[in-house]
């Protein structure tokens, strides 16, 4: 199978990275954007270059390393793996690839490994360590090196040193909304590459999120606070109760009667048994799978649920990661939760697209054009968690820092009772503040009247949908810009657009995402490595870069920010990745000159 062109960049952007960092890299790819395929990709280039490599691929769930196996040996099939995992029934030890669940292994490095111990129980020789571990989920890992993902890691590298660990996400910041790429005890050492939802959609990979109005919002008033969640038992005293329930169910139904496949995320075991009991009170099918449903039996509920058997699902946070079923257009969001990365998780269950039969999907327009002509045109978000309101929009979402404040989300509702300009209905979708016509009903807006509401419970878009804009840049400028306190200095990038300047700020002597982009940057545009390290070497080797023919934007206030350009006949994509809803001050920490 060809890699789409996100993909290839993916894998592509791992093997620069490593010509340049013998560092631990990180790949940000939306749920549904095969993560599977990059890693298979990358393992076989990995073995073909080095015969010797051996490599493990490390995860949570079983239906998630079946998945990994089954990619590799779809473009690999006689590739050197095997499994290893409990709940698979298999442990191929001896593998010179081999797909784990982290509960198997964490404790079985020496015997993946071979290692020989004296009578004393002393290390002798690795004869077959590891080189290179691949972690699928990666969010998952735990800061706390006393937990199987921190043991396993120690014994790795007691026996290989140079062990080098590559991370896939889909949300690369943890529970306590910590970034994987930063701190001192970070794991990863830089985000390679990145691929959110909003370019997903675009694209036409993805399907895009709806949501409605709920008349009911769940109260989490006084529910207390553990590991940077709320506390599990304490939530589902407050939400589970027969009314709520009830009016909750009576929502669902009616908003989704044109619905095939509802996902219902509760707030606990015996939530989830009593919102399908509801459900089943209406004669629809529904069926719970929580942490203690037996292997065959989950394995069956998920099976029927694919095939249309089961129209409905409860669950209490056990399918947000490794369950795929491209059919689900409804999501009910019955949890609330403190986890930005939580929420994106569950609401990727629903970007899985379904393509009508027979139409062309050669070109992002064609694709989108497939999808919304066929079953399944975008999924229906029900918010009764204030999931939207906490976070923000799925394809904008930042973690916050702790003591940062909740914020609110720009936004307004497509008028329910107004006709625009062309007579067209508004429909009463939720949309970003920006958006300038309705992505649901194609109501236009007043530019200067358009209908905003406050951030009220449940009447926050569930995303943005204001596309890029192109414009044809007549001239481009660098300039040296001084950091602001301790932060290093970056290069201000100023485009012409006829009598207008628009400015973008590339930090080459930064870390992170921000040290990405320029380098991104630099190669787009025909730079010779190694990458400028200061803001001066990039200033004395300008030359090298060809010129930037076109930008496209974003609106952002009275400003704009800079997504992408075209260089030529190539277009660089991800400088500003769709989920990034930071200011340019915000994500590098720049001067106070900086436009807002």
């Amino acid at each position: 199978m060809a890699l789409r062109y996100y993909q290839e960049e993916a894998v592509n952007a791992l093997f620069d990275y490593w010509q340049e960092e013998p560092g631990n890299p990180l790949i940000d790819l939306a749920t549904g954007t095969g993560k599977s395929m990059v890693m298979a990709t990358v393992i076989q280039r990995l073995v073909e270059g080095w015969s010797d490599m051996r490599i493990m691929v490390v995860t949570h769930v079983a239906e998630l390393i079946e998945q990994n196996y089954l990619e590799l040996v779809g473009i690999w099939p006689f590739a050197p793996a095997g499994i290893y995992s409990a709940g698979l029934s298999r442990r191929d030890a001896r593998s010179q690839i081999i797909f784990a669940g982290i509960q198997t292994v964490w404790n079985k490095v020496d015997e993946i490994c071979s290692v020989g111990r004296d009578a004393g129980g002393g290390l002798v020789v690795a004869r077959h360590p590891v080189d290179v571990v691949l972690v699928d989920e990666c969010h998952l890992i735990p800061k706390n090196s006393n937990t199987m993902y921190g043991k396993f890691f120690a014994a790795m590298r007691e026996i290989n040193p140079d062990l080098k660990i590559v991370g896939l996400t889909a949300t690369p910041f943890r529970l306590d909304s910590g970034r994987l790429d930063e701190g001192d005890d970070r794991m990863f050492d830089h985000v390679v590459y990145t691929y959110g939802i909003g370019d997903g959609v675009r694209d036409g990979y993805l399907a895009p999120l709806s949501s409605k109005h709920t008349a009911l919002e769940l109260n989490t008033k006084g529910v207390g606070r553990l590991g940077g969640d709320f506390k599990q038992s304490a939530l589902q005293a407050a939400v589970d109760k027969l009314d709520v329930t009830r009016k909750a169910v009576d929502e669902i139904v009616a908003k989704g009667a044109d619905r095939k496949s509802w996902l219902c995320f509760c707030s606990g075991v015996e939530h989830a048994e009593h919102v399908r009991d509801e459900i089943r009170s209406r004669g629809i099918s529904c069926e719970t799978i929580t942490g203690e449903t037996p292997k065959e039996e989950r394995r069956r509920i998920i099976e029927d649920f694919k095939a249309y058997r089961i129209r409905a699902l409860t669950n209490n946070s056990v399918l947000t990661t490794g369950f795929n079923h491209k059919g689900v257009d409804l999501i009910a969001a019955l949890r609330p939760t403190l986890s930005a990365a939580l929420y994106i998780q569950m609401m990727g269950r629903g970007t899985r697209v379904l393509y009508a039969p027979g139409m062309s999907l050669e070109t992002p327009e064609e694709r989108r054009a497939a999808i919304a002509a066929g079953p399944k045109p975008a999924c229906l978000v029900l918010d009764f968690a204030g999931l939207v309101d906490k976070h923000g929009p799925v394809d904008m979402v930042q973690p916050k820092e702790p003591g940062s404040g909740d914020g609110e989300v720009p936004m307004k509702v497509c008028p329910q009772d107004g006709f625009d300009k062309h007579n067209r209905p508004g429909c009463g979708e939720k949309l970003h503040a920006s958006v300038r016509v309705c992505s649901c009903c194609g109501f236009e807006f007043d530019i200067d009247d358009s209908p905003k509401i406050s951030a009220t419970a449940a009447d926050v878009p569930i995303m943005t949908t204001v596309e890029p804009e192109a414009r044809t840049v007549s001239s481009r400028t660098f300039r040296f810009h001084e950091g602001k306190g301790d932060k290093p200095p970056s290069v201000k990038v100023t485009y012409m657009i006829g009598m207008n300047a628009i400015n973008e700020w590339l930090c080459p002597q930064h870390s992170g995402y921000a040290k990405s982009k320029a380098d991104r940057y630099w190669l787009a545009h025909g730079g010779q490595r190694p990458f400028p390290k200061t803001p001066l070497e990039w200033l004395e080797r300008q030359d090298e870069l060809a010129e930037t023919a076109e930008i496209m934007v974003k609106p952002r206030d009275r400003y704009w920010d800079v997504v992408s350009h075209v260089v030529g006949e190539r277009v660089e994509r991800v400088h500003a990745p769709a989920n990034d809803n930071r200011s340019y001050a915000e994500r590098w920490e720049l001067d106070d000159d900086i436009p807002f």
